[in-house]
């Protein structure tokens, strides 16, 4: 890892860490154990664990590469790079995550905005659907609320990702889902019960009658002993905190990842995971460095538990692909500059912008408290002449930490791919993100 980063700094980084994991994980294509560990086992999976990092792309794995100071990042580590993934949408080049999403679940293109259905209305199935079929268990847990785009990818059908209650509704009723852990209470109590279902409905309360254990917090997730069929946990009103944040009352996506998989593999048939972790995107709309690289970390946890799994279990399937790019991140490390940095700031953009004073009396207090740079009086006066103070925080952190931005927004570049495990050796090339459910599915054989 030194000698990478000292690569970066030579402003090779994007060159020489990019080829040396192309070679790593091309080569390990027989599935064959390594001295590093490159592939447990090939052939049939019994189980799949299925993680999104949100917005995630070539430009994340760089740059937390640079920034994680106590060894490799396992997707490094046991050399899982297997494909690059293509991400358009059925009517645009940059998706969305509704038609990421449902492309990831279904293998099938939608329109942006759309989540389980054709452009023309048609409910698809998902793979969470036919694994339920097959007799396997099936979960899903996120950080943001449980009803965003990419988990209700996997268990609704709605022509509008902004249809929260509607979701809810269809993911209480859906009996293929014997898991669900992470934010959004909201959407599944009404009005007088702090909610916003405006029909009076209490899915809480339903959802105890289909047989769902509910649990809010972190004690009451890691005190649950498994006795109830199915699990609902909403552990935040909305989402979840952003890993930076995190509160003592709300599992992390690691301690959520671990539990579902304990639950989930109590049964002998098998069973489908989907892991998001969603907030790596949120991170990219707003160009904030340190929330991205806090966000991987805590991604990084839940892709631990899942490999330590597989390892165990010898039949389980782990797949990790960002369903698009978010911000277009790149790696601007120099002399002055290094994602490394990030680990003395400790705050969020957002945070910090909302210390600062009208007036801009405590700005320069503000940045020596949150972070170990220095700044120059230039620097505060051109951050005070800006449109948006959070955004300009972010830009200037991420220069002074060797990060670059290219976008607001999503992008259309093509995302990596890693695989571990059963059936690993299936992925390989550049492939349609309607491609990766379906492979999975016959790494399963259904």
């Amino acid at each position: 890892m030194k000698r990478s980063k000292k690569l970066a700094v030579a402003g090779l980084v994007g060159i020489v860490c990019l080829g040396a994991t192309y070679t790593a994980a091309f080569a390990s294509d027989s599935g064959e154990v390594g001295e590093e560990g490159n592939q447990p086992s090939s052939g049939q999976a019994k189980n799949v664990i299925f993680l999104i990092p949100d917005g995630f792309s070539q430009g994340y794995t760089n740059n937390y590469r640079l920034y994680k100071e106590d060894g490799e990042p396992i997707w490094d580590e046991r050399n899982m790079l297997r494909a690059f993934v293509q991400t358009h949408s059925a009517n645009a080049e940059v998706t969305d995550s509704a038609a990421a999403g449902t492309a990831l679940a279904t293998g099938e293109k939608t329109n942006n905005g759309m989540i389980g259905v054709t452009p023309a209305g048609q409910t698809l199935p998902t793979i969470l659907d036919s694994a339920k079929e097959n007799g396997k268990r099936t979960g899903l847990v996120a950080t943001s609320t449980i009803t965003h785009a990419t988990p209700a990818a996997f268990a609704v059908s709605v022509e509008s990702r902004n249809s929260y209650t509607e979701i809810a509704s269809q993911m209480v009723a859906n009996d293929h889902i014997d898991l669900m852990l992470g934010g959004g209470r909201t959407e599944f109590v009404p009005e007088d019960q702090g909610g916003i279902r405006e029909d009076g409905v209490d899915l809480i309360s339903e959802a105890e009658e289909k047989g769902f254990a509910f649990v809010e917090t972190a004690r009451q997730l890691a005190n649950w002993n498994g006795e109830e069929d199915r699990l609902l946990g909403l552990f935040a009103e909305e989402a979840l905190s952003p890993a930076a944040n995190k509160r003592t009352d709300e599992p992390s996506l690691g301690e959520m990842t671990e539990k579902a998989i304990e639950f989930l593999s109590k049964e002998d048939n098998g069973f489908f995971l989907m892991v998001e972790g969603s907030q790596i995107d949120w991170a990219g709309h707003a160009n904030d460095a340190y929330y991205a690289m806090t966000d991987t970390a805590a991604f990084e946890e839940a892709v631990e538990a899942a490999v330590d799994f597989a390892d165990e279990n010898g039949e389980t399937l782990v797949v990790m692909v960002g369903d698009h790019d978010t911000g277009g991140m790149a790696v601007h490390a120099s002399e002055e500059g290094d994602p490394s940095k990030l680990h003395g700031v400790s705050a969020l953009g957002s945070d910090m912008a909302a210390e600062v004073e009208r007036n801009y009396s405590n700005l320069k207090e503000v940045f020596e408290t949150y972070t170990n740079f220095e700044w120059t009086e230039e620097e505060l006066d051109q951050l005070k002449e800006s449109d948006s103070l959070e955004l300009a925080i972010n830009t200037a952190i991420s220069e002074k930490a060797g990060v670059a931005w290219s976008s607001l927004d999503h992008t259309g570049i093509d995302v990596p791919l890693y695989a571990y495990g059963a059936g690993a050796e299936r992925f390989t090339g550049t492939i349609d993100n309607t491609e990766v459910p379906k492979i999975m599915k016959a790494a399963l054989g259904i």
